[in-house]
């Protein structure tokens, strides 16, 4: 199995359908303000999301606890690897009064790789969620969680915080896994999955387009990812984020996003968000809700409008 290096795929232009605005807006600002008056990180800013703009404009954003330098090295990601600092007990109620202050009807929370951490972060992921659904209760939330390398004990930990939605990125194919995701692996993300699924929770993770891998390899991860019972999915184009991450091999037309949408309601999922811009943290407020993805879906094959 050849390796993906930067010498050896050809650099690509970005097509059109890839362009984005830039972030203005009143609604930006405020964000922007929050977000540097309580001192938190988000993916936002750290993944360097092409979505930003947009959802900041709306008022939203994914917030990312337990700071921002990661364990692990993946090679898609934008986010700084090293030692963290030490975890900060008061950052939960930070978050939670940061949603509160913003008035999101929908927040989603992620965070970085703490291997080093006996509990791989599990309980600031559980005081925290705790800690927004006290101070918000009409707020729901998702969960963008890491691995916690297996351990079910973290795992449920921050299934008995019962946030409506419980989300883990599968990112890539089997295949390219081990250069994508280094110190990830593809099936131990799978059974992350299926335990959320038997506690009970509403479960989503994403697969990024691009770096290497064919439809067929797509769909078989879709199929695994429904074995998995997982609910919600979402596709997007893989951009490069520096020069020292791995390069796009190609560039998604919508037509296969919107090819792959279609084989995902067909294969069972209740939701598929699919797209060049798609991101995990994209219209998540949407994925909330079950039936909601795939009553759209319905009605769009129906030729009825959309309500």
């Amino acid at each position: 199995m050849s390796c993906i290096t930067e010498s050896s795929l050809p650099k690509h232009k970005k097509p059109s359908w890839l362009r984005v605005k830039l972030p203005i807006g009143e609604n930006y600002r405020h964000v922007r303000g929050l977000v540097d008056t309580h001192k938190l990180h988000t993916i936002c800013e750290s993944g360097n999301c092409p979505n930003m703009g947009e959802c900041w404009g709306a008022g939203t954003a994914t917030f990312m606890i337990l700071g921002n330098t990661c364990t692990r090295s993946c090679g898609f990601c934008a986010v700084a690897t090293g030692r963290p600092d030490p975890v900060d007990w008061d950052e939960p109620q930070r978050v939670a009064e940061a949603i509160h202050l913003m008035k999101v009807k929908h927040a989603v929370i992620t965070s970085v790789d703490r291997d080093e951490l006996k509990d791989g972060g599990s309980i600031i992921w559980y005081n925290t969620i705790k800690a927004v659904k006290a101070l918000n209760p009409d707020t729901t939330l998702e969960t963008l969680i890491p691995d916690f390398k297996g351990e079910k004990e973290n795992i449920l930990r921050v299934a008995e915080a019962h946030p409506e939605v419980i989300s883990h990125n599968i990112e890539t194919v089997e295949r390219l896994t081990r250069q994508v995701r280094i110190q990830a692996k593809y099936w131990r993300s799978m059974e992350v999955l299926r335990t959320l699924k038997e506690a009970g929770i509403r479960t989503k993770s994403g697969i990024m387009l691009g770096l290497g891998e064919t439809k067929e390899e797509v769909l078989q991860t879709m199929e695994d990812l429904r074995y998995a019972n997982v609910d919600v999915i979402t596709l997007g184009q893989y951009l490069q984020p520096t020069a020292k991450h791995l390069p796009v091999d190609r560039f998604v037309h919508p037509d296969e996003f919107a090819e792959l949408r279609e084989a995902g309601y067909e294969m069972g999922f209740d939701y598929v968000e699919s797209g060049p811009l798609v991101r995990s943290s994209y219209h998540s407020e949407n994925h909330v809700f079950p039936g909601y993805g795939r009553k759209q879906w319905e009605q769009e094959k129906k030729g009825l409008a959309i309500v």
